[in-house]
């Protein structure tokens, strides 16, 4: 499989097979972590980590795995950076591909990162944008795979704001690898119907199915695996707290609703509002008496929930994107 030069902008550029690969770079590059075995296969070479929308585990998991595989990572955030304001996206990448052997962006419109592939003479890869989140597909496939031993088959529910990046890309990537895919969620915040559509058609390939419903019942049925994430995503405006809470609480991941699936797992790209122990949920809770959102703490600290194994799970694939794009023949 030979996937350098490859721009990694969103999972249907890639085939099944592509997929597959990464997945199986990431599970080798786990067990050569876990066994202290050095894997400096990209000494030398450096990336630059753009960042528009700060993040904990994209940013370390960059970092973390350029310096395992021998290479130097710059971070560049908003401050640093003078992207789309005194320089054009498409002169940023003109510079920094003459610097660097790949370039990461996370940040709001998908078009940018797409702009900087199409200017870019290195790699570009998605750290997450509004539309798509591609980076954590792979480690929830990833994390998927560990815990039930296969992918094709299993039916993976996502709750909550089905429009946003990472149930695009849940879609996106079941209707990929053959898993059933649920969007389940209020009428107002389904996901677009031409990437439905386009998910719908490949699922016809891969023996998968999709579906969209706003039934809680119909929606967990069945399901493997019960993925929610933030009601209310980065950058989006405070005033829509109170709406989205109001169309998003029946949808609130509880043990009772876990129950209702198939001895499922949780799971959750995070950060997660499960408890008030930060600023955010605490000024949430105290304007609308809320005090766990998208996830009770009940179902995020129990055994069913696989977050941090899924969160550690983001550097060996991204370890693998990485590798695959820039490995030397």
């Amino acid at each position: 499989m030979n996937l350098k030069n490859r721009d990694f902008l969103k999972l249907l550029d890639y085939t099944p097979e592509e997929i597959r690969y990464l997945l199986d770079l990431a599970h080798d590059f786990k067990k050569k972590k876990q066994e202290g075995i050095e894997h400096k296969y990209l000494k030398g070479k450096n990336i630059a980590l753009l960042f528009e929308k700060t993040s904990t585990r994209t940013r370390c998991a960059f970092e973390v795995a350029a310096a395992d595989l021998g290479m130097h990572s710059t971070y560049l955030d908003p401050a640093s950076s003078q992207m789309g304001k005194k320089e054009s996206i498409e002169d940023t990448a003109r510079v920094l591909c003459r610097m660097y052997d790949g370039i990461e962006y996370r940040g709001f419109s998908q078009e940018v990162v797409e702009e900087l592939a199409r200017a870019s003479s290195v790699p570009v890869w998605n750290g997450l944008t509004d539309e798509f989140h591609p980076t954590q597909m792979l480690a929830d496939m990833m994390t998927i795979e560990e815990v039930f031993g296969n992918l094709k088959g299993l039916q993976l529910t996502f709750i909550g704001d089905a429009r946003n990046n990472a149930a695009n890309s849940l879609m996106v990537v079941c209707s990929k690898l053959g898993l059933n895919f649920v969007a389940c969620g209020p009428k107002e915040l389904w996901p677009n119907e031409e990437l439905v559509k386009t998910c719908q058609e490949i699922a016809k390939e891969t023996g998968s199915k999709i579906m969209v419903t706003d039934d809680i019942d119909e929606g967990v049925k069945n399901s493997n695996i019960i993925y929610a994430d933030v009601w209310v995503s980065m950058g989006e405006p405070d005033e829509i707290w109170a709406s989205r809470i109001k169309l998003l609480k029946p949808y609130q991941v509880t043990m009772d609703l876990m129950k209702k699936g198939n001895n499922a797992i949780f799971m959750h790209a995070l950060p997660s509002f499960h408890d008030l122990n930060t600023s955010i949920a605490q000024d949430i809770n105290e304007k609308f008496k809320i005090p766990e959102m998208e996830v009770t703490d009940e179902v995020f600290e129990s055994d069913r929930s696989k977050v941090f194994q899924e969160a550690e799970n983001r550097l060996h694939t991204i370890k693998a994107v990485i590798y695959a794009t820039l490995k030397e023949d």
